[in-house]
């Protein structure tokens, strides 16, 4: 019996409706939700604009190997969290910024990125250090499927903006 872990994940990119598609049946075979403990994710869920965010508890070995397979493949960004299994692995971080490359970060319970004193001293500099972090806090873009139409600003929300510019004291 695999070791269960909660985990999530969060997805970006470029997709065709077909390809798309096919991520919608993975990630229900991967039994994934927006929220925490909530339904099942179904197409309507994305808010499009923005990146999708997807989790569940009791995910075995702590990730999901049929999506980031998929994501690999296809190109797609992600950023997966999850959590430690006592005495087998600690919490990770995932990053893939779909160059066909996972990136493993140590981090904590609540996902905060920490670095062994080894780590420090083969990345050599504080800069190098610094470089290490602004990676693992890669900012997944929006996923995007081909045909999305963002919704245009409300005309009082032009009206406000262009009024609150002008004004100068």
């Amino acid at each position: 019996m695999a070791d269960r872990v909660s985990a999530s994940i969060v997805l970006g990119g470029s997709l065709s409706t077909s390809a798309f598609a096919e991520l919608v049946e993975i990630i229900g075979n991967e039994g994934l939700s927006i929220e925490w403990d909530g339904e099942a994710f179904e197409p309507h869920h994305r808010t499009i604009g923005q990146s999708l965010s997807l989790c569940a508890h009791e995910v075995a070995w702590g990730y999901f190997d049929e999506l980031e397979s998929w994501c690999a493949r296809n190109q797609v960004a992600f950023a997966r969290w999850s959590g430690g299994y006592g005495g087998e692995w600690g919490p990770e971080r995932i990053v893939h910024t779909g160059d066909g490359i996972l990136t493993s970060y140590a981090v904590t319970e609540d996902d905060a990125v920490v670095i062994a004193r080894e780590a420090v001293e083969k990345l050599g500099s504080f800069d190098a250090v610094l470089a290490h972090f602004t990676a693992a806090d890669f900012a997944v873009p929006p996923l995007v499927v081909e045909g999305d139409v963002l919704e245009p600003a409300a005309p009082m929300d032009i009206i406000s903006h262009a009024a609150g510019a002008a004004h100068v004291e």
